[in-house]
């Protein structure tokens, strides 16, 4: 309450959720409900809810040494209760800081009832001379563990079935039996879950009664745009890193990284059922960098650039993340991926130079014109290439380039522009080639200049 009247920013690093998900996990705070989290994979949900001890007083007391955290005024264990009635005021007291209020748990199917409530522990009985029955010989788990604080399972529909019982037991009426015998524990604590939607609803796996005892179901989401994609991926990549080269990294191809993670999202052969994780541009992206920089090193270059040639060498950073649909699999993870990067470029040239007059760099090629580009050559030779090009590097000025731009920068825009030529299939490119005419445009002229001897012999 106190940071929404003083305006302060809830969870920072938590962009895109600002109007949709964040609003609706304060209205599930100040409701005191227990919530879920649904959504695919990478979308922050785990982040966002280990935020939540951002909200929680920077220290609390309790009773010192007790296993749960117990309120001294309000003690719920046996131990605690029996100590205060002896002590009284003079009960020492311990402090919990913030961090150790969080509690969290990925589910597996192989957490037992002892993992997450407790288990009698017999070698306490024998030490301290108690009845196996008695409530003081409890080794808790890790729910009582967390009682004042958060307590967060990832991956809710992994948990067995009998542990969920135990969980929405103790959530709601406050007793659990532990080896039979059972125990009152009215915790007080925040349960959070996060579950992928797919399982939370086709597998069937979580129970009505803890579905129903969940207060908020709450929906997390994708980036909407590709400005908060590139927000996201520039502060979660690793790109302020310590080297002898400069790394800049130009728009375009901070567009283009983001682009191939939005059309994977809508592609047909990728299965939207798992999703593409946000975590795909981001190695892409820190992927593309470590290129660069391996190429300015090798060249003793003092800046490192980025081309699309060093997209196509982060395949491995793509196919990875990619769960692929029949179709996809049937035309391979590589080529999917390649089709994917051809798309995001023409997408971010039309940005940058739709409706740019080419007809003179078309020309070139058309005229038997051809360049094959290779990602390790210095920028200064690929320069003079370039240059070779009619009316290329003056396109340039369209990227927001000026004219006393390093070699390497330039390198990068030029390149650019011939690759969304090829996208648009106003020009080709092979392997054996590189960049050359488009194939029907090569054929036409091909066939022109057969017909036109045929053609002088009967004007003759």
């Amino acid at each position: 309450m106190c940071k929404i009247q003083r305006g302060e920013e809830l969870f920072p690093g938590i962009l895109g959720y600002e109007d949709t998900v964040v609003p609706q996990v304060v209205n599930a705070v100040l409701s005191r409900h227990n919530f879920i989290l649904l959504g695919l994979r990478g979308q922050a949900k785990t982040r966002l809810i280990r935020q939540l001890t951002l909200l929680l007083d920077e220290f609390t007391p309790y009773v010192d040494g007790c296993e749960i955290h117990d309120d001294p005024y309000h003690p719920i264990c046996r131990r605690c209760r029996d100590l205060i009635e002896v002590k009284g005021d003079e009960t020492e007291i311990g402090w919990l800081d913030r961090d150790h209020r969080y509690v969290e748990k990925l589910a597996t199917p192989d957490v037992t009832i002892a993992d997450m409530i407790g288990d009698i522990d017999p070698i306490k009985a024998a030490r301290r001379g108690h009845d196996i029955s008695d409530e003081l010989t409890v080794h808790y788990g890790l729910l009582p563990r967390a009682n004042r604080g958060i307590f967060a399972i990832n991956e809710l529909p992994d948990l067995a079935g009998k542990i969920q019982v135990g969980l929405f037991n103790i959530m709601q009426e406050g007793d659990v039996q532990i080896k039979g015998y059972p125990i009152r524990l009215p915790l007080d604590l925040l349960l959070v879950f996060t579950a992928n939607p797919e399982d939370y609803t086709a597998r069937g796996k979580i129970i009505t009664p803890l579905k129903d005892r969940i207060g908020s179901e709450i929906r997390t989401h994708y980036p909407t745009a590709i400005e908060q994609g590139i927000a996201i991926t520039e502060q979660e990549a690793w790109l302020d890193r310590p080297s002898p080269v400069t790394v800049r990294v130009p728009a375009y191809i901070k567009e283009v990284v983001e682009q191939l993670a939005f059309l994977a999202r809508e592609d047909k052969r990728v299965d939207k059922r798992s999703g593409v994780s946000q975590r795909l541009p981001i190695s892409v992206l820190e992927n593309v960098v470590s290129n660069a920089e391996r190429r300015a090193l090798k060249a003793t270059e003092e800046m490192a650039v980025p081309r699309i040639l060093d997209i196509y060498s982060a395949l491995p950073a793509i196919t990875g993340k990619l769960e692929l649909e029949y179709e996809g699999e049937l035309k391979g993870g590589d080529t999917v991926a390649r089709e994917l990067i051809r798309v995001a470029v023409g997408k971010v040239y039309d940005h940058y130079l739709e409706g740019a007059n080419m007809a003179q760099v078309i020309q070139w090629f058309d005229l038997g014109g051809s360049l094959k580009l290779d990602e390790s050559v210095e920028s200064a030779t690929m320069v003079r290439q370039l240059n070779g090009i009619q009316g290329l590097m003056e396109k340039t000025k369209a990227l927001g380039l000026s004219a006393n731009e390093p070699d390497a920068v330039r390198s990068s825009a030029g390149e650019f522009i011939l690759e969304g030529l090829y996208a648009h299939r106003r020009i080709g490119r092979s392997e054996e080639r590189g960049f050359s005419a488009e194939e029907k445009r090569r054929e036409t002229r091909e066939e022109t200049k057969s017909e036109r001897p045929n053609f002088r012999r009967q004007y003759n």
